[in-house]
């Protein structure tokens, strides 16, 4: 028994140390970084491909994004954009791709975090439904949570990148952030 408190009295100080060391900063920051790191390139490059080339092109989607996004629409249009209506469509491919580009760079440097990372979660689920629904995913690809496959891109991973949004949806960003310092600011 004496053992045991010993070995619960070094725990609780090693991890106790841990935690003060790591205050409120540590954890915003790091999700921030860990979402970034494996993210970012990746939903900024998806943006650029709904992009159209030189200015003021490089500002409209081009028929790649309604592609992407609503592809049963871009198909019915021809692939003509004109064709294509302002509501909802384009207005959805609009908010989509500008959303993709950024949000992502928001969510990097902390600005109004707890939205951007709720509107990240929002993007990601839409994004999902859309890859199973009119990109043709096989049940492999899509994947099930508590199977024995943890490399589904759907649910194993879309699961993963969700995690540190909802922490900074519920924690926020931390004092190393814009928000920290627009708070730091107006105290």
């Amino acid at each position: 028994m004496r053992i045991i408190k010993s070995i619960r009295g070094l725990h609780d100080r090693v991890f106790t140390g841990l935690e003060t060391v790591a205050g409120s900063w540590f954890m915003g920051l790091a999700a921030r970084l860990v979402f970034s790191s494996v993210l970012l390139t990746f939903f900024i490059n998806s943006a650029m491909t709904k992009l159209g080339m030189g200015f003021p092109d490089m500002l409209i989607p081009a028929i790649g994004a309604y592609a992407q996004i609503v592809p049963p629409v871009a198909e019915a249009a021809g692939y003509d954009v004109s064709a294509i209506a302002l509501f909802p469509w384009k207005l959805m491919v609009l908010a989509g791709t500008y959303a993709e580009l950024l949000l992502p760079l928001m969510l990097l440097v902390g600005l109004f975090t707890r939205f951007t990372a709720l509107s990240l979660i929002g993007f990601i689920v839409v994004m999902s439904f859309v890859d199973v629904q009119f990109h043709g995913l096989d049940a492999k690809s899509i994947g099930m949570v508590f199977d024995r496959v943890q490399d589904a891109i759907i649910a194993d991973q879309r699961l993963l990148w969700i995690f540190p949004l909802l922490y900074l949806t519920l924690k926020g960003a931390g004092p190393v952030s814009v928000d920290g310092l627009l708070a730091a600011r107006a105290r």
